[in-house]
């Protein structure tokens, strides 16, 4: 009597069976919303390399909240463009600010909406960079970790959920975490750009936050796209300094670190699916080369199924729509 065959296509028949047993689900509580805000009034400009996504101007930010809560998105991460920018980034850290006005606007309008707001000063900076530039070029560490400090109690004080670092300074979890705690803010979570690359793929977004460095690049800070021990480390020295949230930074060239991010340690743990890699979707959707939707909610269950508990992505608002 010949063997029986392992008939695993039993389990793929149809989409009720193929449901029941699938392992990896996305939900709309997995996605969090970036938003760019602006200056100005009556202001939704779009931004060229990013079909569908604009920068807004807070007098009507209420419109685009509304569609967001409606869709039962938890969430939103706020980028500011500001009006002016100097080589202190003053404008990241004043209490007046957009990203400020904006949190404010949300808690008032919708409270239970999540408020994250970036803490970086790279949008904020005449040059570009994410921290205070010496005379030799360099980037300073330790005297930026103080400007960081300040952005994030300023965005605490304005009612943000969470502050979200993404500068990749030495230190700058435990020194902001600290600066919280002794101003009345223990209860403001702390997510972590914990392994963020120096990566190619974010160049639509530096159009969207004009954030583009005016000289050098930022691989004397940002990560090297060829290590993953590394990563481990930044993990874990962040969660050490107090992180509440990690993330991963793009998500689809390193879905092998989130994976291993998820196997090593037990915190909530994010992944960002960045400007490029939106963008790259549309780009080939528009000119029917691949199927928008499918591929959308494909690239989304492949960030969950590595590890992801919490996706942050431009096409939350699509996917939302798709996943009800």
């Amino acid at each position: 009597m010949a063997f029986p065959v392992q008939r695993m296509r039993r389990l793929r028949r149809n989409e009720t069976i193929r449901r029941m047993v699938r392992e990896t689900t996305v939900t709309v509580n997995d996605l969090i919303y970036p938003l760019f805000v602006i200056y100005g009034r009556e202001k939704r400009l779009p931004v060229n390399s990013m079909p569908g996504v604009f920068q807004i101007s807070c007098d009507i930010l209420r419109e685009e909240l509304r569609e967001i809560h409606s869709l039962g998105i938890p969430g939103v991460l706020l980028f500011g463009i500001p009006e002016h920018k100097d080589a202190l980034a003053t404008a990241a850290y004043d209490d007046k600010g957009v990203v400020q006005e904006a949190t404010r606007i949300i808690k008032d309008s919708f409270p239970d909406l999540l408020v994250i707001t970036d803490v970086c000063l790279c949008e904020y900076m005449d040059h570009g960079h994410c921290g205070i530039v010496d005379k030799d070029g360099e980037i300073n560490n330790d005297a930026t970790l103080e400007l960081l400090a300040r952005e994030a109690l300023s965005h605490a004080r304005a009612g943000a959920d969470i502050v979200a670092p993404s500068d990749m300074m030495d230190g700058r979890i435990g020194y902001i975490r600290q600066v919280l705690d002794e101003n009345g803010f223990a209860g403001t979570a702390i997510m972590s750009y914990a392994a963020k690359y120096a990566s190619g793929f974010y160049g639509p977004f530096r159009e969207a936050a004009e954030s583009a460095p005016q000289f050098g690049d930022r691989r004397s800070y940002q990560m090297d796209p060829a290590n993953g021990r590394e990563a481990l480390r930044e993990v874990e020295l962040d969660i050490a300094e107090g992180a509440d949230i990690v993330m991963v930074k793009p998500a689809l060239a390193y879905l092998d670190i989130i994976t291993r991010v998820r196997e090593r340690y037990d915190h909530p743990l994010a992944a960002y699916n960045v400007s490029g890699e939106y963008s790259m979707l549309k780009a080939a959707a528009a000119n029917g080369w691949l199927d928008e939707e499918r591929v959308m909610l494909e690239i989304l269950t492949g960030i969950k199924r590595a590890g992801a508990d919490i996706i942050i992505t431009y096409s939350a608002k699509d996917a939302a729509r798709i996943l009800g």
